[in-house]
């Protein structure tokens, strides 16, 4: 049992005590502060250390040192301060938490061990005015997992009774906790043995669970929470209703967020500027603008004024759907009414822009922002040279990675990797691999797109011993490859004819459970077409049909090219009704593909037959189209001139 109460000083052999102000000298033996004068009712114990050995510690002794701020000598004693003298020392500070964080602080709160004595401390220092302490001991104590959430838990309730602390937030404290560090479970865990103990969360802890599971993508977490609260008669604040609001907008439950905003409202909570905004960029996110017009027009009726966020999520809404004309009037409208256009809007219209192609516009508005006194981000300039880089207009992208430098922003690893990317779209392996060297030299790690490029640009070169060096070397990393990097890879070997390469990274990708796709496959049997082995070709069709993936327009033009191009337009045409069976439409390719096949068997009539049903379709015929029938039609002539002689 716990000493409730020290009743009586025990003498030591090692110890002296104080009576008289004779002995006011040996106070600044463990202090350098002026000490007050003793009298017959105030005795403090001094260690005699003059043997140069530290005394038997004990709970008068441990308090002796805590009430004189002794701190050092509680630091040198520390591994001999058992839990149950900290617990005595606790409970004799429990009406002054700021004197018992001291002692733990200083104590070393790591070295308590015992998770009884360790809940003791968190519910004594949870009296404080500031939560942080008691928030960190309690963060301190999950991580180290030394207990679960039921013992922590159970061992709080104990404290706290034996403390006769009346109030439960120290158990609002360690679900305040638990979902700082996002242990969905725990929380859930922690909220019913409160409910079970009869106590009532705070509304706070409450949103506190409601925002995580938000944020974990866990609604239906979120929903049983908040029917829970219902039931348990916690009234909700406008910031419950903000977190339900936006989670029903994540959900695209967008009709039913406005029905809770009228259910907010029938409760007497008014909506503020989030409640509006949140739905408003729910709409906008959905491409709704007309019923983000509804609801602007809905907040503005009710006296709350549209802010640069509400504006943001109109003009990043219409970007999205390539309505860039009623995006800039926004921002002119936005302006007119004073407010003032974040970074982050003008990105998304320069992004809009650039999107579409549009370089004087998105410099334009680039302009404007520095006029307005905003500085460009990093994101400014990535989506400027990424859409210079898309334009071939390489030395301007060069200029603008200067101007980053000269206007100290720093590039980052966006920036690198558009620039390598798109050196390497261009072939300039050279400048990509030069670029790579001075990411790494500027301590910027290259990520999976840096590599899935470089490995891009050398297979093209007809590189691959350095591609595959360059993927072993990204393993050796300890990263791992997705399908893009895979598809690269396998895509050179192919082009380089070195099918078994690819099929065996086939297997690698098994083996690392990257699951392969239809471009995966598209691949293969390309490169099995090439070699003519158009039945390897199909039975690939086969078995990615009965790994779940679905063969594309591509697959079947792979396939019917190869038989063409053998002649073998028997099997050409089974396949291309087999693709029209399943709904897809014959392309130029597959056009282009049979009338190949037809004319170098010389049946020119059905080559011209299917070529007028190509025009009637909508499909213009290109070049390939009409250079088959020249080719035909050559060949036939040919035929007859050597039948006649």
């Amino acid at each position: 049992m716990r000493t409730h109460k020290i009743s009586q000083v025990l003498e030591h052999p090692n110890l002296k005590t104080i009576i008289s102000t004779n002995q006011s000298k040996s106070c600044l033996l463990f202090s350098s502060t002026p000490q007050p004068r003793p009298t017959q009712q105030t005795q403090t114990f001094i260690p005699n250390t003059s043997g140069g050995n530290l005394p038997e510690i004990t709970s008068e002794l441990l308090n002796s040192y805590i009430h004189s701020s002794q701190w050092h000598f509680i630091k040198q004693q520390a591994p001999k301060i058992t839990p149950s003298l900290i617990t005595s020392a606790l409970l004799d500070l429990h009406k002054t938490p700021e004197l018992a964080i001291q002692f733990i602080n200083h104590l070393g709160f790591r070295r308590i061990r015992d998770i009884k004595t360790r809940c003791f401390a968190i519910a004594v220092i949870s009296r404080l005015s500031t939560s942080k302490p008691t928030l960190q001991l309690l963060k301190e104590t999950l991580n180290s997992g030394i207990a679960t959430i039921q013992v922590v838990f159970n061992e709080l309730a104990v404290a706290r009774d034996e403390l006769r602390i009346k109030s439960s937030t120290v158990f609002d404290f360690l679900l305040s906790v638990c979902c700082e560090l996002k242990r969905d479970v725990d929380a859930f865990k922690c909220f019913y043995m409160m409910k079970e103990k009869g106590f009532v969360p705070k509304i706070e802890s409450c949103n506190d669970m409601l925002s995580m599971f938000v944020k974990l993508n866990r609604p239906d977490k979120a929903w049983v929470l908040y029917a829970e609260m219902f039931r348990m008669r916690i009234k909700s604040s406008v910031y419950t209703f903000n977190i339900m609001i936006n989670l029903l907008c994540k959900e695209g439950k967008l009709q039913k967020a406005k029905d809770f905003l009228g259910f907010m409202e029938s409760l007497g909570i008014k909506p503020n500027i989030v409640t509006y905004n949140t739905i408003v960029h729910g709409y906008c996110l959905n491409g709704r603008i007309e019923g983000a017009r509804l609801v602007l027009n809905a907040m503005k009726s009710r006296g709350v004024q549209p802010d640069s966020y509400t504006y943001g999520s109109f003009v990043s809404g219409m970007c999205k759907e390539g309505r860039l004309e009623e995006a800039s009037r926004m921002l002119e409208q936005m302006k007119e009414n004073g407010l003032v256009p974040t970074a982050v809007t003008y990105n998304t219209l320069i992004d809009g822009y650039c999107n579409k192609g549009n370089l004087e516009m998105a410099f334009s508005f680039r302009d404007e922002m520095v006029k307005q006194g905003i500085m460009p981000t990093a994101s400014t300039y990535n989506l400027l040279i990424h859409e210079l880089l898309m334009e071939r207009k390489m030395v301007e992208a060069d200029d603008m990675l200067k101007e980053m430098g000269e206007k100290g922003i720093v590039p980052d690893s966006i920036t690198y990797n558009i620039l390598i990317n798109g050196y390497c779209r261009c072939g300039n392996a050279k400048k990509a691999f030069s670029l790579h060297d001075e990411m790494i030299h500027k301590g910027i790690q290259p990520t999976m797109l840096t590599y899935t490029s470089l490995i891009f640009v050398l297979s093209k070169q007809n590189r691959m011993i350095e591609a595959d060096q360059l993927f072993e070397n990204f393993l050796a990393k300890g990263m791992l490859p997705d399908i893009v990097m895979f598809n690269a890879l396998i895509d050179g070997h192919c082009a380089n004819g070195n099918i078994e390469r690819a099929f065996s990274l086939l297997k690698e990708m098994d083996r690392m459970k990257v699951h392969p796709d239809e471009v995966t496959y598209n691949t293969l049997m390309h490169g099995r077409c090439r070699q003519g082995k158009v039945e390897e070709a199909r039975r690939l069709l086969d078995q990615m049909k009965r790994r779940g993936i679905k063969p594309d327009h591509i697959s079947y033009n792979t396939l019917i090219s190869g038989y063409s191009k053998r002649g073998d337009m028997k099997d050409a045409f089974r396949v291309r009704d087999e693709m029209l069976s399943i709904g897809f439409n014959p392309t130029r390719l597959t056009y282009n593909a049979l009338i190949q096949g037809l004319c170098k068997n010389q049946e020119g009539d059905l080559a011209e037959e299917l070529l007028r049903e190509m025009v009637s379709k909508g499909i213009t015929p290109d070049d390939n189209t009409y250079f088959s029938l020249i080719e035909g039609i050559a060949s036939v002539d040919k035929a007859a001139e050597s039948s006649d002689s």
